[in-house]
């Protein structure tokens, strides 16, 4: 045996993974190091006084954690654990990242899983809460960018000229041409040092809420806040964790479900729009993740008892939890062929016997709502006495061709919706990175589910399809007859967090077209790898431009305001 070959018998095993911890956290700190110095200049930090050794250590000390979670996760072969791994880590991120109330309808959503966390299962219009809910609210309206934005001439410190600006996208508002510049920081000081003012909030009452059962999960992490002595602020952000924990869950599951195509739905389940509804205190943690728990199913070549179970428990907690329009869901078992199904039920009876469940849930709920209500009066329609859902409906059936310019029109204003996955807030804040580079990145994913194992067949494809398309349509048809002033030119109210089932089954007919167009060499374990690597990161990015956008720029001065927001 040689000198050189007994040389590297004799080296340490750990030599090589040391190496590589080393090389890869070394690479983090420089990329933090970067992002500092890029804040500091860009938003002016050190003309604030802002210590630029604590912003450093803040980005580098994140990227240093990303690098070793990355590495860790290298250990981890189960794709489904990896997968919920990396949507609980990336998740708790954008928790903290999301200030408080700026996920749509977040106020009553807040109030209502407060109220539920206090043991209150009834709905009193009247019932107040304790005084440092009523500070938090008033510190953090709902849609905070958009009552702050400001725009306005200003005095570029390069060349001194007077230059309009505009503060849309960024979490300030600039009161006067030399006055004060408020940001959500401004507001987490009005929160926190509420017990040392004299002035008292508007008092906060019940909200029009009557759900109990999809807020469960905030209220239990509210509860464990306030056992711990947390006020209104810490039950906030223990509820978005707990609310997080059953999205992981749920993702997981739908993980260990999928038998095809999981870089689809790791994807999804990672985009930043899902984390950032699931790491709220929306009820859409908990439906997105029983939306991917039936799709994951649904690639299964065959089901049996269980599955059939599985599937009918999310499509009944569904439409309690928002009905009717997931009715929807009920009929998409009958696609499997009759070879797949070993269910003791036939494929029509099981579905009758869901709707029958999902029905009586939703029923219940609505009755649950109106028999426990206290106090609320009359309530107002939203949108007004111009919307009438009746009217609405007659005039969507004798102008159907209207209807349709209705559709496309609103289709193309909002983008498609696909061109608003960075659409964040109450669509008050707009990340342009992340709406550009989601599509690529949901290619991406396509083609990573190209592998010939992940094939699904074309009947259930084309019908996969089909329900997508009938769901989208019927989503907005929902929100045009219950939202919209009757004869609008537009759809009112929609949302690209409606869709997010909706283009995961794009990114499953994408795969299925670029399967047949590029032939291609790629395993399903293959694609599975590369999928955490890049969902994993894209998310981590995600979250960093959130809180880029609502607290970088908050510590922003005029003099800086005006320096990167002139055009």
């Amino acid at each position: 045996m040689s000198n050189v070959s007994k040389k590297k018998l004799s080296l340490p095993t750990v030599q090589q993974p040391a190496a590589r911890w080393a090389f890869v956290l070394a690479v983090c700190a420089s990329l933090g190091v970067v992002v500092s110095y890029y804040w500091r200049v860009f938003y002016g930090l050190d003309a604030r006084g802002v210590s630029a050794a604590g912003v450093t250590g803040l980005c580098v000390g994140l990227a240093v954690l990303a690098g070793a979670a990355a590495l860790a996760l290298r250990r981890v072969r189960d794709f489904a654990k990896k997968g919920a791994a990396c949507i609980l880590l990336c998740g708790v991120l954008f928790a903290f990242a999301n200030p408080p109330m700026q996920t749509p309808d977040e106020t009553d959503h807040y109030l209502r899983t407060y109220a539920i966390s206090m043991g209150r299962f009834d709905f009193d219009a009247q019932r107040g809460y304790p005084e440092d809910v009523d500070e938090l609210v008033a510190a953090f309206p709902g849609a905070w960018v958009n009552a702050h934005t400001s725009a306005g001439l200003g005095t570029d410190p390069d060349t001194h000229a007077e230059q309009p600006f505009n503060s849309a996208g960024y979490a300030l508002k600039q009161y006067g041409k030399d006055g004060r510049v408020e940001s959500i920081r401004d507001s987490f000081e009005q929160y926190l040092t509420w017990l040392y003012r004299d002035s008292v909030p508007q008092r906060v009452t019940e909200p029009v809420s009557f759900l109990i059962l999809p807020f469960l999960p905030g209220a239990l992490g509210m509860a464990l806040a306030r056992l711990f002595g947390l006020g209104a602020l810490g039950c906030l952000y223990g509820g978005r964790l707990v609310n997080l924990l059953a999205y992981t869950a749920l993702c997981y599951a739908a993980l260990r479900s999928a038998h095809k195509c999981r870089p689809a739905f790791l994807c999804i389940m990672l985009m930043p729009m899902s984390l950032y509804m699931g790491a709220s205190l929306s009820y859409d943690a908990t439906l997105l993740g029983c939306y991917y728990v039936m799709l994951a199913l649904l690639t299964r070549d065959e089901w049996n008892d269980k599955t059939a179970l599985f599937y009918a428990l999310a499509c009944v907690f569904a439409n309690g939890t928002k009905p009717y329009i997931n009715l929807l869901w009920v009929v998409l078992p009958l696609i499997l062929r009759k070879s797949e199904w070993k269910v003791r039920f036939s494929r029509a009876v099981y579905a009758v016997l869901t709707a029958a469940g999902a029905l009586a849930l939703t029923l219940g709920v609505e009755q649950y709502g109106t028999l426990l209500r206290h106090n609320y009066g009359a309530i107002a329609r939203q949108g007004g006495t111009t919307v009438n859902g009746g009217a609405q409906l007659l005039f969507v059936l004798k102008n159907p061709l209207r209807y349709i310019a209705v559709l496309l029109g609103t289709l193309y204003e909002n983008d498609v919706f696909l061109g608003q996955l960075g659409l964040f807030g109450w669509k008050d804040m707009p990340i342009a990175f992340i709406s550009i580079t989601a599509p690529p990145v949901l290619l991406a994913a396509a083609m990573l589910c190209t592998a010939q194992t992940d094939t699904l067949g074309r009947r259930r494809m084309g019908w996969l399809g089909v329900f997508g398309l009938v769901y989208a349509v019927g989503a907005m048809t929902a929100m045009y007859i219950t939202y919209t002033p009757v004869g609008m030119v537009r759809i009112v109210g929609l949302q690209t967090r409606y869709f997010l089932p909706v283009w995961l089954l794009l990114v499953l007919a994408a795969a299925a077209v670029l399967r047949r167009v590029l032939a291609p060499r790629l395993t399903a374990a293959k694609g599975e790898a590369l999928a955490a690597t890049l969902c994993g990161w894209y998310a981590f990015a995600g979250a960093v431009l959130l809180f880029q956008h609502y607290f970088v720029a908050s510590v922003t001065s005029f003099l800086s305001l005006n320096h990167f927001l002139l055009y």
